[in-house]
């Protein structure tokens, strides 16, 4: 008897959650007004919790789609102090937490993952950033810190091999960022149009979706060479490749009107690259040529930076000021401003060169570090403007030379694996897909120079995601090369 009743109703669950939520809804609006917004929610949570048991994957496209859109709490007025960006950064602590639950069931990821060498790196960047963290000046900060770096790699890197394994996952997972995208995109420009495209409007009018034109600049480089790689792929229908050419033309006309330097700077440098591969030039080469040029740039410093302080255009006025504007150091307020930052990142390094001021601590810390002579008009003591505008100067002051040396370690070996991948993978839509994913990850490991984003979950979900693609074509993706190679020998 009861068999029967639970198969009579089972096809019935969908339709009778459909009229609770209704009388539910009802009894809200009438008696219980203030939690209107609360209980609207709950299909979303249901709707969440259902795929984070039955198919996760599509909780990780979901992740990616909510990403752009998301928005802190501090934007929204609801904290003043510890921030938190929803709804991604708690879905991304959720799929941490389900994953971790599955590892108890023995349901882990690939061992060949967990040992790749990018995979070690980043273990013992962890393990670093653990350490420091229980030497903090600033142990609360720090484990924050950790803690959204933790959920950050777990959503964004540990899960993604079992997508990524199919290249069809790739697509759809850049596709649900970019299609998010696009309505930031529409959003900030029509905001900006009604400023005329005023440089100094771009800074701002990105909000409450992004910090500031850097960040949102960082973002659309990171997306370009992969969507312009998507109209290459044969296989795929002719509507996707459109989508992906219209996208990139898109992204690509709204990276110029960010006013973003340093994501223009980025496309540039991976074009250079890109042109590398069509020459066959090797990494050990590009390595080689890159620590020529440090070590001239380093004996001839006072002659370089004299060259560079008459430079004295600001990055106001149009394009092409604002592309002069790069290497000037004399009268920009943002470049002098940088090196500022940098100035005080060595600065704090020399006094705690081992184990630093602790993870996520620069912001409130470097203020003392500033001199009088390298302050500028838009300095502040505050801790309100940002981190050490660095991925490499930025660990190096809260977590001592080791955390520079394993970020350097990081881009190495990044680049040299991308390298690799570009000229062995046999596949040639594989290859394709390969360049525009490194290239894309590249931008971001250029424009960390200049900028940081990893604390933010907008830049860290492509940058922890493209860097996994590019690991699961190692480890899968090769495998077709080797045995294409073997039946060639036969």
């Amino acid at each position: 008897m009861l068999d029967s009743i639970i198969r009579y109703l089972k096809p019935q669950v969908f339709s009778l959650f459909i009229l609770a939520f209704i009388l539910g809804e009802g009894y809200v609006m009438v008696y219980e007004k203030y939690y209107f917004y609360p209980y609207n929610l709950l299909p979303l949570v249901f709707f969440i919790i259902y795929f984070a048991i039955f198919n996760l994957q599509k909780l990780v496209f979901l992740l990616a789609f909510c990403t752009p859109l998301a928005i802190s709490l501090k934007e929204l007025g609801l904290s003043q102090g510890p921030d938190l960006s929803i709804p991604s950064e708690p879905l991304m602590a959720g799929i941490m937490l389900v994953y971790l639950l599955n590892s108890f069931s023995g349901k882990i990821s690939d061992k060949k993952f967990f040992s790749h060498p990018i995979s070690v790196i980043i273990w013992i960047q962890l393990a670093w950033m653990l350490f420091t963290t229980c030497t903090s000046s600033d142990v609360v900060v720090s484990t924050k810190f950790l803690v959204s770096r933790l959920w950050f790699i777990f959503s964004c890197y540990i899960i993604i091999p079992h997508l990524f394994q199919n290249k069809k996952n790739v697509v759809t997972f850049v596709f649900s960022y970019a299609s998010a995208f696009v309505i930031v995109i529409f959003y900030t420009t029509i905001r900006h149009a009604s400023y005329n495209f005023n440089d100094k409007a771009a800074d701002w009018v990105v909000s409450p979706f992004y910090n500031d034109h850097t960040a949102y600049g960082a973002a659309l480089a990171m997306f370009i060479p992969v969507l312009l790689s998507f109209v290459f792929l044969k296989s795929f229908p002719k509507y996707v490749k459109v989508a992906a050419l219209g996208l990139f033309l898109l992204f690509s006309l709204s990276i110029i009107i960010t006013f973003c330097r340093a994501g223009w700077l980025s496309l540039s440098i991976v074009l250079g690259m890109y042109v590398s591969f069509l020459l066959k030039i090797k990494f050990r080469t590009i390595l080689f040529s890159v620590i020529v040029f440090g070590g001239l740039f380093l004996f001839f410093k006072t002659d370089i930076l004299m060259a560079l302080s008459r430079n004295n255009t600001d990055a106001e006025g149009g394009f092409g000021n604002n592309i002069e504007s790069v290497t000037n150091i004399s009268t920009d307020a943002s470049n002098l401003e940088r090196l500022n930052r940098w100035s005080c990142a060595v600065r704090m390094w020399e006094d705690k060169p081992i184990l630093g001021w602790g993870p996520g601590t620069y912001m409130f810390k470097y203020a003392p570090y500033q001199l009088s002579g390298d302050l500028t008009v838009i300095s502040t003591n505050f801790g309100t403007g940002g981190n050490a505008h660095s991925e490499y100067l930025g660990p190096l002051s809260e977590q001592g030379v080791m955390g520079m040396l394993m970020a350097v370690i990081l881009l190495i070996y990044s680049t040299s694996l991308g390298y690799r991948l570009v000229y062995t993978i046999a596949d040639k839509e594989e290859r394709i897909l390969c360049i525009g994913i490194f290239l894309g990850l590249m931008t971001y490991f250029v424009h960390g120079f200049v900028n940081n984003f990893l604390d933010t979950d907008k830049l860290s979900l492509p940058f922890w995601a493209f860097l996994a693609c590019l690991v699961t074509m190692d480890l899968y993706y090769k495998k077709k090369e080797k045995i294409i190679a073997l039946e060639t020998l036969k």
